[in-house]
């Protein structure tokens, strides 16, 4: 038995499914006359381990929320959002480029109690899937990247899925050197494969490890409804790293700041983002202009009270 299951980027209303179905072979019954061995009784040990990973996760979150970035974008598609964070200490983020593609207006919001204000677009390479923003900053704290990584090795992802930001989610690194697709049919290779719950708005977000470094930008999900299964896809930080060093020396490239073509996806929708717009939490939204609407004609910046 089969399952279809399609590769989708992970940004609210802006979840590209770029990979096409892919079947997952299901498991095999266990065997029945195997016996099953009874479990170890719990230990003082274990429960230490339990209350390690419990400070770890909390020391992971703690160093990094600051420098977590929830962002909002709109364009002729409509709204949508994902995730970011910051690489520099003069307002540097990274994100994916699926989350921005199209973009008129870009806000983002850092941390749990900061103001969201405007964002330029400063580059975005969708052979890899990644763009670079910048807003106002000074001091700000950049997160640090390690290309480290290991099969089973801790993982942290922190992000707003469906709109909820400065959400945490931990796993595992579960496997190395998947390749998934880039939005403009690249292979991107290397890529990390984790069970942390990465849904929809968890784009751009960084996959960190115990010492809080990012090790992956979460951009895809495989999944076949839409929704965290446990098999989520993150761009390595050497290809981070390698991206970054060509957008600040101004070689042009592969990087791009163009909009891009549209794209049709396995759902069958013509839309860049590949889904239906949808609010924040889920709630379907009134089709954007684009889908055959006129324009609210009371605001021209779907954003403008954001930053007002």
């Amino acid at each position: 038995m089969h399952t279809k299951t399609a590769l989708a980027t992970v940004a609210v209303a802006a979840t590209a499914a770029v990979g096409g179905a892919v079947a997952f072979e299901q498991l095999s019954p266990s065997d029945p006359t195997s016996r099953p061995q009874a479990a170890a009784p719990a230990t003082a040990g274990a429960n230490r381990s339990v209350s390690d990973e419990t400070s770890t996760a909390r020391q992971v979150y703690d160093g990094a929320k600051n420098s977590i970035a929830f962002i909002q974008v709109a364009g002729q598609q409509g709204q949508g959002a994902g995730s970011g964070f910051v690489v520099s200490e003069d307002g540097l983020i990274v994100t994916n480029a699926h989350v921005v593609n199209g973009a008129q207006q870009i806000g983002v919001k850092l941390g749990t109690d900061g103001e969201t204000q405007q964002a330029q677009l400063v580059a975005a390479d969708v052979s890899s899937d990644l763009a670079l923003l910048k807003i106002d900053g000074d001091g700000l704290q950049p997160l640090a990247l390690s290309g480290e990584a290991n099969v089973g090795d801790a993982a942290f992802a922190i992000g707003s899925p469906f709109g909820l930001d400065q959400t945490l989610t931990t796993g595992i690194v579960s496997a190395l050197n998947r390749d998934i697709q880039a939005p403009d049919g690249a292979t991107i290779s290397g890529v990390i494969q984790t069970d942390a719950a990465i849904n929809p708005g968890n784009s751009g977000g960084p996959l960190l490890n115990s010492d809080g470094q990012v090790i992956g930008v979460n951009s895809q999900i495989a999944s076949s409804s839409g929704g965290s299964t446990g098999v989520g896809f993150a761009v390595p930080a050497t290809t981070v790293q390698q991206f970054l060093e060509r957008a600040k020396s101004g070689d042009s490239g592969d990087v791009q700041q163009q909009e891009q073509p549209q794209q049709t996806s396995p759902y069958g929708q013509e839309s860049p983002y590949g889904q239906q717009q949808q609010s924040p939490y889920g709630e379907e939204q009134s089709p954007a202009p684009g889908y055959g609407q006129q324009p609210e004609p009371e605001s021209s910046n779907p954003l403008e009270e954001l930053f007002s």
